[in-house]
């Protein structure tokens, strides 16, 4: 069983009572205090009294938008670390989930040991911790607030899309990743529609990120998938 620390007391602002349900009785037995509000306003309210060492918030609540929320939690200095419920996962969505004061994002369904468990690196961050936003594979560097990509400190410019393929790719530099890995994480489709759609978006997506540099990063192994390669 996941340690938490006797007494450690989270708040869970959840509008489906079988969500909520499931995600309170889990947490009670790993340990934790849980006080659960149903709607934003009721969150924000029990939530801006402090004694909280961790929020796990809806993004859609009646009453009060999760991600309004969590902004004006944050314009109050409101410290407390967050972690957004959501079934919108596409990179925008998580963009603003992270700009409205965020500090961690989970796109529904989930499994409850990666709700623990991102539960629990926010509390080992501490209240002060501010939101990964960030990412660095090699000489690539992305912001995902500003939404830039820079190789070398040079600026590349990306389509929506190629933006969240490479968000991917660099989440798992040095891997090889699958074509079924890209269409189920940056496509969203769990069946293969027989199309070269993944072909030309990675050769668009590396025309870009290796021209006028020596060394290409964006490598095809052949009979495998595709590797970012960082060394």
């Amino acid at each position: 069983m996941p340690l938490s620390s006797p007494g450690m007391k989270l708040l869970l602002i959840e509008d489906d009572q079988k969500t909520a349900d499931y995600i309170a009785k889990g947490l009670a037995e790993s340990g934790y205090v849980v006080d659960h509000a149903y709607e934003g306003r009721d969150g924000l309210f029990m939530a801006s009294g402090g004694g909280y060492d961790a929020l796990v918030v809806d993004r859609m609540l009646p009453g009060m938008d999760g991600l309004a929320l969590i902004a004006a939690l944050r314009a109050a200095e409101v410290k407390t670390p967050v972690l957004i419920l959501s079934a919108m996962g596409a990179v925008d969505d998580r963009v603003k989930g992270l700009r409205a004061g965020g500090d961690d994002y989970l796109v529904k369904p989930f499994a409850f040991a990666e709700l623990l468990a991102r539960i629990e690196a926010l509390l080992r961050r501490g209240p002060a911790s501010a939101a990964t936003v960030k990412i660095k594979a090699g000489a690539l560097e992305m912001d995902l607030l500003a939404r830039n990509v820079t190789r070398s400190g040079r600026e590349i410019d990306l389509l929506p899309r190629e933006f969240r393929l490479l968000e991917f790719l660099m989440r798992h530099a040095g891997q090889v990743v699958t074509r079924t890995m890209l269409l189920e994480n940056v496509w969203d489709y769990h069946f293969d529609p027989q199309t070269n759609v993944i072909d030309v978006h990675v050769s668009r997506l590396r025309q870009k990120i290796d021209k006028g540099f020596d060394k290409p990063m964006l490598q095809t192994v052949r009979g495998a998938g595709y590797r970012l390669n960082v060394e």
